[in-house]
């Protein structure tokens, strides 16, 4: 896979996961909805730095250990391919059919902080970018700045989708908030999933 066709890939996956209902997204539309657009826009660049302390603390690790052992890499395959098929079978077979958007909770405090807390707090961000972002190196990249790479682009594709969010954050928000919509996203991204792992276990590298 070349450079080019690994970054079109990773553009239309991570968009897709980007813009499917989750705790980033519920942060972000209940901030603007309640504290108003700058503090959404704090909350939010939280959130993407959180993104991007994950990124490059999973590029530091698996650069060492993928470079290091054939058999490391090959035990990542699979955990990421099962991992990747469990949160597949999971949105397909069980979509929700609402996003949480409960404006409870306390109003004053650092939103940044929060932003950031709430995703460097939620190890299941770790540990899909670890099953996730590996899949999308070419052979011939290295692996660490590659992935630095990739997460930059999703915390840039998060960026634009929560901008648009807190623009359009009433419409938006009913969206959202539409139980087919959240079950076609949910499936959506279920397929998606399926799809990368089925890849990723397949893969010989």
């Amino acid at each position: 896979m070349t450079v080019a066709a690994a970054l079109a890939l990773f553009v239309v996956a991570a968009g897709l996961l980007t813009i499917t209902p989750g705790l980033d997204t519920a942060m972000v539309l209940r901030t603007a909805a309640v504290d108003g657009p700058r503090r959404a826009g704090l909350a939010a660049l939280g959130i993407l730095c959180g993104c991007l302390a994950w990124g490059l603390a999973v590029a530091l690790g698996l650069g060492v250990l993928l470079g290091a052992s054939r058999a490391a890499y090959t035990l990542l395959k699979w955990a990421g391919a099962a991992y990747l098929a469990w949160l597949g079978l999971n949105l397909i077979l069980r979509p929700r059919s609402k996003l949480d958007l409960a404006t409870g909770g306390p109003r004053r405090g650092n939103w940044w902080a929060r932003g950031l807390l709430t995703n460097l707090l939620n190890p299941k961000i770790g540990v899909f970018y670890v099953s996730f972002l590996p899949q999308f190196v070419p052979a011939a990249a290295p692996t660490a700045p590659f992935i630095v790479l990739l997460a930059a682009i999703h915390a840039l594709l998060g960026a634009i989708w929560f901008a648009a969010l807190i623009a359009g954050t009433a419409p938006l928000k009913r969206w959202l908030q539409r139980a087919a919509v959240v079950r076609w996203l949910d499936r959506a991204t279920g397929v998606v999933f399926l799809g990368f792992g089925a890849r990723l276990a397949l893969e010989r590298r």
